[in-house]
């Protein structure tokens, strides 16, 4: 009798085991209607930067399309979003998971629209973020999650813009090449 619960046992524990692996492939990335980047942001014109390799690879499986930008001082992502996903994660988390150590900071106000903030630093890096999901109707979040599921529950309709603002937070910094898709895959 012990040998049959421990073959099941063991039957049961391959099953779990194997099950990821037989997962269905994603679904397409959806980027129809995409409406182009925009060329200004607050006011200053955008220049495209390349995106790295990992930030390459993870776009293939997001619903959506992601560009990274400079205006002479800030590097700015935008992420344009077809469908709900969770995918999408906070620009905090992107940033820890490439070294950053990762301080939140109070909501910020931009031009009466709030951003969620937080400060990265790594070596003598210090970087001040924020970052905002809005909708076409304006409606704006500061948390993903919050976001999420007001989209799930139909509350919200896409497309979405996730943007994700990088600024040096000190003369010796640098906002080239932050991590801002480097976590998500």
């Amino acid at each position: 009798m012990p040998t049959k619960r421990i073959a099941a046992f063991l039957v049961a524990c391959l099953v779990a085991a194997l099950t990821p692996l037989a997962s269905p492939k994603p679904a397409p990335v959806v980027t129809a209607n995409f409406p182009g980047w925009p060329t200004t942001f607050e006011g200053r014109p955008l220049r495209a930067l390349e995106l790295t390799d990992i930030e390459e690879r993870f776009v293939r499986s997001f619903p959506g399309r992601i560009g990274r930008f400079s205006d002479g001082r800030r590097e700015i992502v935008l992420r344009w979003i077809a469908a709900p996903t969770r995918k999408l994660h906070a620009a905090s988390d992107c940033f820890k998971g490439s070294g950053y150590h990762v301080t939140p900071l109070p909501l910020q106000t931009t031009d009466g629209n709030a951003w969620g903030a937080f400060s990265a630093e790594r070596h003598d890096q210090r970087l001040n973020v924020r970052e905002a999901i809005v909708d076409a109707s304006g409606r704006r979040w500061t948390d993903v999650s919050a976001w999420y599921w007001a989209a799930v529950r139909d509350e919200t309709r896409g497309p979405w813009w996730a943007i994700t603002v990088a600024a040096a937070g000190s003369s010796h910094a640098s906002a080239a090449n932050v991590p801002l898709a480097a976590a998500e895959e």
